[in-house]
């Protein structure tokens, strides 16, 4: 990736609806060279997908968890490939200290995420779990 994929990339996280000439327009490049980008970013795999982001108020009955996860030996790569197919987990990150993956759970009530959290629990090469319900969000990112 170049400087123009980063850039190119910064205003579709800005942004994911932003069209090919909105794009072209603000990184002073033509539409076809815009279009050519995402297309080569998608089949790398380094752009997999599009979302929408609401604010955390939107949806007040959901429950929203993180789940702190050791892993067995050399196995992080299998166990992040296993939670990949968990529909109930909206983000997993790579961390450094006492815990090997922190994942962030979503579930419509305690029954669903009793279930995420006790599929995740029987995935072999986890070795032990954390979770924590959050409770209130004080502060948010000023990100749209």
């Amino acid at each position: 990736m170049d400087a123009l994929d980063q850039q190119l990339i910064g205003l579709l996280r800005t942004d994911a609806r932003m069209s090919i000439a909105t794009l072209a327009h603000k990184l002073k490049v033509s539409r076809g060279t815009v279009n050519n980008r995402i297309t080569k970013l998608e089949d790398e795999g380094i752009i997999v997908g599009y979302t929408v982001r609401l604010r955390p108020d939107a949806q007040q009955n959901e429950i929203h968890a993180w789940i702190s996860i050791a892993v067995e030996g050399n196995e992080t790569r299998a166990v992040i490939a296993t939670l990949l197919g968990e529909p109930g987990i909206e983000e997993i990150h790579d961390t450094n200290g006492r815990w090997d993956l922190l994942a962030s759970l979503r579930a419509t009530n305690l029954s669903e995420l009793s279930s995420v959290l006790e599929r995740i629990r029987l995935i072999k090469a986890i070795q032990n779990t954390e979770t924590s319900i959050h409770l209130q969000t004080y502060r948010t990112s000023n990100k749209a």
